[in-house]
């Protein structure tokens, strides 16, 4: 297979998306404009990562890190805290890490290494070169030379984050969420402590009258602690203190619950502040071209879904060039299959914190939202998910198989688990394995659409087949899309 692939940005979606299409036996580029590794925020990582981390080579070398093992989430929200522990909800398989992500995309990043990806960092891709609609290359600057120098491509995968080579820059489509024009405020403590209740190694999520905090326990005894509020809030907070060091301490000691957790922690100078949270693309996907991670779209990070959202529409925008190449469909179908899949994924999450972020509402409310999204059953094999369990689904980025195994399609869905249990040791791919399996099962029962699965524990089989065209993720004998016969 001698189809070039140009993936710009080498964080998680970029490393994904050029790791998963090296390993099919593409030949892939992949330009960084910074050198790893380098520092970003996004460290708490939903536990439906941890599928893809495995599905891409790395998760052995992600385990062997140190990072502290995450088991959920404790929100503080209004007058009740509500403790999401997934391994009591769904089995101890499920878990992830709080990890520091200036290591983290370096471990992936050489892991694409690793799979054949010829990796170049300190490039800046100054454009996107079309010819009409279709993309057809790049310009970029020597790191060496400082000269612009360029390529051709049969495809390009924008995974650049906030610069946005092609949303933002070229086809100039990419909008702010104006309910989420956030800033949020952050340091770190060596030392501290989590609520009492929480999950071990669990995020604490604290809400206050103009905003949240975060609480997360880093490797090493050291926590993030962050705090998110409206744009025009911080500019009238930072206008009452000399500088930013002066603002994030005054915002800890007003809050009893996060000035308690640290009050054993000793604080490390650095002050890191981040603007302008949450924007979407009009499109994800064009001619030869697909827009995954950051650069298509961002949330707010109240329930820490960007490393998912990234891995996802890595894995995915992988899976559609496979397929086109492969002439299992048409490129259309695959962009269409693309576009649906990733933009429905974010915009269920967008319900949820939107949700969230009505403070009065109370947990009963939320649970009743979550579960709102969850599928509505037409069989009487099936009870209504209770809403805490779906609320933990989406905060986990899981769901189960068995949403759309039944009848005769049952054996199949055994069969798929038995090969998936069959895998030696810990090995989390077996979840995309069996959700992909489901994902089958409902194209070939053209069953509608439904946001979310009710069922704990895997991939959201749901987010691997779009209803409307009858495609789905298929990952054997190779990734790619599957059409439902008609």
């Amino acid at each position: 297979m001698s189809n070039n692939v140009l993936v710009i940005g080498g964080g998680p979606a970029g490393s994904t998306a050029a790791s998963l299409l090296s390993k099919a036996g593409m030949s892939v580029k992949l330009l960084e404009r910074e050198t790893f590794p380098r520092y970003h925020i996004g460290e708490s990582i939903a536990s439906s990562c941890r599928t893809i981390v495995d599905l891409v080579g790395a998760l052995e070398e992600v385990d062997s890190r140190g990072y502290t093992v995450k088991n959920g989430v404790l929100l503080r929200w209004g007058k009740e805290d509500w403790s999401i522990d997934w391994p009591k909800i769904f089995g101890s398989d499920v878990r992830s890490w709080q990890v520091d992500r200036d290591d983290f995309d370096h471990v992936l990043l050489k892991n694409a290494v690793k799979q054949g990806v010829d990796v170049t960092e300190g490039v800046t891709v100054k454009r996107v070169l079309f010819d009409g609609d279709r993309a057809t290359g790049a310009e970029w600057l020597d790191p060496d030379t400082g000269e612009l120098v360029g390529g051709e491509f049969d495809y390009v995968i924008d995974a650049s984050g906030r610069a946005g080579v092609i949303s933002s820059q070229h086809l100039k489509n990419r909008r702010p969420q104006e309910i989420f024009r956030n800033v949020a405020i952050w340091g770190y403590w060596q030392g501290g402590s989590l609520l009492p209740t929480s999950p071990t190694g669990g995020i604490n999520v604290i809400g206050a009258k103009d905003g949240w905090y975060w609480v997360i326990p880093l490797r090493g005894d050291r926590y993030s602690v962050g705090f998110v509020c409206h744009q025009d809030r911080f500019l009238e907070r930072r206008r009452d203190h000399d500088d930013l060091e002066g603002l994030l301490a005054a915002l800890v000691e007003e809050s009893p619950t996060v000035r308690d957790l640290m009050a054993n922690g000793e604080y490390q100078p650095g002050v890191h502040v981040e603007q302008d949270f949450s924007y979407v693309a009009d499109s994800f996907h064009g001619p030869g071209y697909y827009i995954a991670g950051d650069a298509a779209c961002f949330l707010d990070p109240l329930l820490s879904t960007g490393v998912h959202l990234a891995l996802y529409s890595g894995m995915l925008a992988a899976a559609s060039v496979l397929a086109t190449v492969n002439e299992d469909v048409t490129e259309q179908e695959a962009g269409t299959f693309y576009e649906s899949l990733y933009r429905n994924s974010y915009q269920r999450l967008f319900t949820l914190v939107s949700g969230v972020y009505q403070q009065h509402a109370g947990k009963e409310a939320y649970f009743e939202l979550a579960d709102a999204m969850a599928p509505e059953r037409a069989g009487t094999e099936y009870e209504q998910v209770d809403g805490a369990v779906a609320f933990a689904e989406l905060v986990a980025g899981l769901a189960d198989i068995h949403d759309a195994v039944t009848g005769t399609h049952e054996d199949h869905a055994q069969q798929a688990h038995a090969d998936a249990v069959a895998l030696p040791g810990d090995n989390s791919v077996r979840q995309l394995l069996e959700a992909a399996e489901s994902a089958r099962l409902m194209a070939a029962a053209r069953t509608p659409r439904a946001p979310v699965s009710e069922a704990p524990g895997k991939m959201d089989a749901h987010d691997l087949y779009d209803p409307a065209t009858g495609l789905y993720l298929v990952t054997s004998p190779t990734l790619g899309i599957g059409r439902a016969k008609a």
